[in-house]
């Protein structure tokens, strides 16, 4: 059984508000496009480059899987239910603080777009790049992108193989062994 020391509980209770806290920023960020933006015309921020713009997406990134709502609340509630074991996991060492920050990141975009789907069978996009005909996205996109980018520079140039032992079922033996 997992026995959570003072530190981890103080970490966790870290992860747990910080997602919270984005969350917030990104429920805020919908309201005020619903608000302001829904039935107008777009608003262009930098004339040429971006622009605000009301899209309802029934779909995933990028208009892929479009009216698949149960699909992509399971594909979230999944990633959710993997990243809290993965935070249950993780060493309370100091080099695993990066993680912990962008799993909550990861999670805020995740819950986020699944409160929307939940609420309104789609999900509130409003920040569009013109200049690159980008598609439409919101907040919570970004929290999702910027962490996936960022883990995967971190797995790639900053953590070691044996870094991630902690993860394997049944090889605690060999990991205690690589520390």
């Amino acid at each position: 059984m997992l026995k959570l020391t003072k530190k981890k509980k103080i970490l966790l209770l870290i992860d747990l508000l910080l997602t919270i806290l984005l969350i917030a920023g990104d429920r805020l960020s919908k309201y005020y496009a619903v608000k302001g933006l829904k039935d107008r015309p777009a608003v262009p921020l930098i004339k040429g480059v971006l622009e605000l713009n009301y899209l309802e997406n029934h779909g995933a990134a990028f208009g892929m899987l479009q009216n698949q709502k149960i699909f992509l609340i399971l594909i979230a509630a999944l990633i959710l239910i993997v990243i809290c074991y993965v935070l249950l996991m993780i060493p309370e060492d100091k080099k695993y603080i990066f993680i912990h920050l962008l799993l909550s990141l990861l999670s805020a975009g995740a819950v986020g777009n699944m409160i929307d789907r939940l609420q309104n069978d789609y999900v509130v996009d409003f920040i569009y790049l013109v200049i690159i005909r980008f598609p439409i996205f919101n907040v919570a996109d970004i929290y999702v992108t910027v962490a996936a980018f960022l883990l995967v520079i971190l797995f790639l140039f900053y953590y070691k193989e044996k870094d991630f032992a902690f993860l394997s079922f049944g090889i605690k033996k060999k990991y205690r062994e690589m520390k």
